[in-house]
């Protein structure tokens, strides 16, 4: 009984091993599957997101429990950073693209002044591809000084691929933790050589009017002249016809050199000479000067500006004039005033007038609506204004009828006023 009870001990015994031991086999098993398999698949997983492999997707994925849920935000987190992946791609595709078709010549340099991009219109101006010139710094390239000075300027050299006048505009950027500086160089000459063409074409447009609006009513009255001459016997009034004609010839004559006078004197502008000039002086002066009626004087803070008195007056001087001849047309006033910011100091003139009809015409050349006009006035006063570093606006006023014109130049010193 003893031996029977301890082989029937024994084999329990190796029952429950058994048993404890396919308990702890499938308690393996079940975490094999439901933890370190899911743990293996995010590793996978995230080593692929590392590798900026986004197309993988884990399965199992699902909001019920942790591992699940884990599982569905690395999932989600890949599509979102393939998405952001093609953005990306397809912007930096768009960039460089529109790098390639413009014609302005684009440099990027690291901090130790080594070229590290270089565009289409770059590669041309220095007349190389672009794998001879990445990695090359800046002084071999013959651009190192534009690294440095001004970072807008205007200035004149040649390069391998042309020369003129050029524009620089350097700006800084970082690109992988560094400082990186930025050269954008565009060729002026070109557009000038545009405006120049078109400024000619207008001129010689604007000219031969005028001159034919002379030459052929003298054409016309000589040739009537001349048959009246030839007439025999001449008629009892030939006298006073010839005499008629004369004029005519005369005064369009006359007219054409004044015409030919203010165009010479728009060509000849000399380059201000700059001294210190007090603002309050110098439109009260002016507004003294039109006598056909008063000018209000609106006075402003004082101030002091660097200009060419003389030039500055006969600006004035059109303006005031122009406004009181608008002014007169309405029985009108005309106001002058001054005011100054931080940077300038803007004097206006305002006239109660009927306003102006043609506004995009208004600089244009010899264009002029006045009877006696000769359409140079606003042109060389804007010229003047351009000259002092200044603008010159003329519009509609905002309230009330009648024009304003906004002068603007650089101020020298005075109390900044509002």
């Amino acid at each position: 009984m003893l031996v029977w009870t301890g082989g029937n001990t024994a084999r329990v015994g190796w029952t429950v091993t058994i048993l404890v031991v396919g308990f702890w086999l499938g308690v393996a098993f079940v975490l094999r599957e439901r933890v370190m398999r899911p743990l293996q698949t995010l590793s996978n997983m995230l080593a692929a997101l590392r590798e900026e492999d986004f197309s993988i997707r884990a399965r199992g994925a699902r909001t019920d429990d942790a591992l699940g849920l884990a599982l569905y935000e690395v999932n989600t987190l890949g599509q979102t950073l393939r998405a952001q992946r093609l953005g990306a791609l397809e912007a930096t595709a768009l960039l460089t693209r529109v790098m390639e078709e413009i014609d302005v010549a684009v440099f990027a340099f690291d901090g130790e002044q080594s070229l590290k991009l270089v565009n289409r219109a770059g590669e041309q101006l220095l007349a190389e591809p672009a794998e001879r010139l990445l990695g090359r710094d800046a002084e071999s390239l013959g651009l190192a000084e534009l690294l440095s000075g001004d970072p807008t300027r205007v200035f004149e050299t040649s390069f391998p691929g042309g020369g003129g006048r050029w524009e620089l505009r350097r700006s800084t950027f970082r690109m992988g933790g560094r400082q990186h500086q930025l050269l954008v160089v565009s060729d002026l000459s070109r557009a000038l050589r545009e405006e120049e063409r078109e400024a000619t074409k207008r001129l010689v447009r604007v000219l031969g009017h005028e001159i034919n609006n002379s030459l052929a009513p003298i054409k016309s009255v000589a040739e009537s002249l001349r048959a009246l001459a030839a007439r025999r016997p001449p008629p009892a009034d030939w006298a006073s016809d010839v005499e008629r004609g004369l004029s005519l010839i005369g005064g369009r004559a006359e007219s054409l050199s004044r015409f030919m006078a203010a165009y010479a004197r728009l060509a000849r502008l000399p380059p201000p000479k700059l001294q210190p000039l007090d603002v309050a002086a110098w439109v009260r002066r002016v507004a003294a000067l039109e006598r056909r009626l008063e000018v209000a004087v609106e006075a402003g803070p004082d101030v002091v500006i660097a200009a060419d008195g003389d030039q500055l007056d006969q600006l004035l001087i059109n303006l005031v004039d122009n406004a009181a001849d608008a002014a007169l047309e309405t029985g009108g006033g005309v106001e002058v005033g001054w005011r100054r910011d931080r940077k300038a100091v803007e004097v206006w003139v305002r006239d109660g007038g009927p306003g102006l009809s043609d506004t995009a015409n208004l600089f244009v050349p010899f264009f002029t609506t006045k009877p006696e006009g000769s359409g140079i006035g606003l042109v060389l006063s804007r010229q003047i204004a351009e000259a002092h570093g200044g603008t010159l606006r003329l519009g509609n006023r905002a309230k009330g009828k009648g024009a304003e014109a906004r002068l603007r130049l650089p101020a020298l010193g005075g109390a900044p006023g509002s």
